[in-house]
């Protein structure tokens, strides 16, 4: 695939014209010259509100805009349609942020569980069926808590005593 796009570009040249070839805008869509369906679209798009959303500007933005809007109280006579105008707008950001965030935070929960799972395969001692827990029903996953807590337990008190050992050797 890069290498088209190279020969494409006569300015293209080496591994680095050759990766930045690869790539558009900087992110590839895995997919090479198709174009991006609703679900990348929508994706792309939670993932760039949800950056600006948690940005001092967009606090700023929305405190100045609250700030106006209370300054024009007056001038309209802090009359029904004023309030409304606050409390619809609003209403309306709000139901949308709710889910661009909650796509956003699936997305970034599903990014934090495949890299624990990589983790969890890679570890030669581990229990590798906690790569799936997301994939477990609520009673199994009290289980393995229940399971997990005891060996904590048990792992604390092993530590205390050595600890204890240790104290009373030196």
């Amino acid at each position: 695939m890069a290498q088209k796009r190279q020969k494409a570009s006569p300015k293209a040249t080496g591994p680095k014209a050759a990766n930045a070839a690869s790539r558009t805008n900087g992110k590839s869509n895995g997919r090479g010259d198709q174009p991006k369906t609703w679900s990348q679209v929508f994706s792309d798009l939670a993932c760039a509100t949800a950056r600006y959303a948690g940005h001092p500007l967009a606090f700023l933005t929305a405190t100045t805009l609250v700030i106006v809007w209370a300054l024009t109280g007056p001038l309209f006579g802090f009359s029904d349609t004023w309030q409304l105008v606050i409390n619809t707008s609003t209403t309306i950001v709000t139901f949308l942020m709710v889910f661009l965030i909650q796509h956003t935070q699936n997305r970034d929960t599903m990014a934090i569980q495949l890299k624990l799972s990589e983790l969890i395969i890679a570890a030669q001692e581990a229990e590798n069926k906690l790569a799936v827990a997301e994939d477990l029903s609520e009673e199994e996953l009290e289980r393995l808590h229940e399971q997990y807590r005891t060996r904590a337990e048990a792992t604390l008190e092993h530590l205390n005593q050595r600890r204890e050992q240790l104290k009373r050797a030196s």
